[in-house]
């Protein structure tokens, strides 16, 4: 009895340490690392350009406003490639007639037919005395006169044309109508009544101030970007036109003119803009995002995964913009780069990508 009771009490404490030793061996190790996800993407070579950059606002290169010369009747005339008055927005072509100013006592008064008979008849006059001359039947002093007579009767003729041609007012240059009064038909307008104004803007001009730290960076010629919030999905561009040596001793800034390519009218005149000026560039080269660069005190780096494990790289930069740097060293082609999970990451960290 005593030596069951004995192998008894032996063997519950046996048992109560196995089934602790098992439960011990089931518990989560405290100290295992947690992967933390993260997004990835291979390194690729890639293209940078350093850029200023400036706002303004873009003008015609050419504009003019037309007035009447004359007073007559109004008269708003067809376009002749769409068979209908001109209205706003029509392109028109240097030596269109627009507008035509209508009065016929004017025409009466210029005489225009007499002046060309006038014309005719002092050239047959001269050639008839000039050939009497040769002959030696006329004097010199005749020929002269009649030299003069027919000189003054082409200047007489130019002089009506001249006047004639104010009632027809016509487009002085390759434009679009962006202005255009309204006059009933038929009514008389006055001398030095505005009718239409055209603007040129298949090329536009922007004027530009810079700090004076960007004047050696900056040349004439400079490649410039044009962005528009009208055309998000476009990009125009242009370049530096015009340049002043001489800085502002007030704002110490520099004047400079961009002109802008616009041939197919996309952007207009007036518009608000962004313009960035390349001043370098560089093609395949490492680039990255500045947004997951860590500064550190030891300076700038990034973090790149081998086998779920992720590494702090320290990278030194060259050229750089806005958003985005080059990578000079620290970094290599194909390298699995962190773009989003860093903020959390030592070195050495465990990771789980999740693309």
């Amino acid at each position: 009895m005593k030596r069951n009771t004995l192998i008894k009490y032996t063997l519950i404490p046996l048992f109560f340490l196995t089934v602790l030793a098992g439960c011990k061996n089931e518990e989560p190790d405290a100290e295992a690392d947690v992967a933390v996800p993260v997004s990835i993407i291979d390194i690729k070579y890639q293209s940078i350009e350093e850029f200023i950059t400036t706002n303004g606002t873009v003008l015609p290169t050419k504009e003019v406003k037309l007035v009447s010369e004359m007073s007559g009747k109004y008269k708003l005339l067809n376009n002749p490639r769409s068979g209908r008055v001109w209205v706003l927005g029509d392109i028109v072509k240097a030596g269109d007639v627009v507008v035509s100013i209508e009065d016929e006592e004017y025409v009466n008064n210029i005489q225009i037919k007499s002046k060309e008979m006038n014309l005719e008849i002092s050239k047959s006059e001269l050639a008839k005395i000039k050939s009497l001359y040769e002959k030696g039947g006329e004097t010199l002093r005749t020929l002269n006169t009649a030299e003069q007579t027919f000189i003054n009767a082409q200047y007489t003729l130019e002089n009506a044309k001249l006047q004639m041609a104010k009632m027809q007012v016509k487009a002085p240059f390759n434009g679009v109508i962006v202005d255009l009064t309204y006059y009933t038909p038929g009514n008389k307008i006055q001398s030095n009544a505005e009718l239409f104004s055209i603007m040129d803007y298949k090329k536009l001009f922007m004027e530009i101030q810079l700090p004076e730290k960007n004047l050696a960076k900056i040349n004439v010629s400079q490649k410039v970007r044009i962005l528009n919030y009208t055309m998000p999905d476009d990009t125009l561009w242009g370049s530096i036109s015009q340049m002043s040596p001489a800085i502002n001793p007030d704002t110490r800034n520099f004047k400079g003119i961009i002109t802008v390519n616009n041939a197919d009218l996309r952007l207009r005149p007036g518009s608000y803009v962004r313009a960035e000026i390349v001043t370098n560039s560089k093609d395949s080269t490492i680039v990255v995002s500045k947004d997951i660069i860590v500064s550190r005190q030891r300076g700038k780096s990034v973090f790149i995964v081998e086998q779920n494990t992720a590494y702090e790289k320290t990278i030194k930069t060259g050229l750089e913009n806005p958003d985005q740097v080059e990578v000079l060293e620290g970094l290599k082609l194909n390298n699995r780069l962190v773009t989003e999970g860093f903020e959390t990451l030592g070195n050495r960290s465990k990771v789980k990508i999740i693309r």
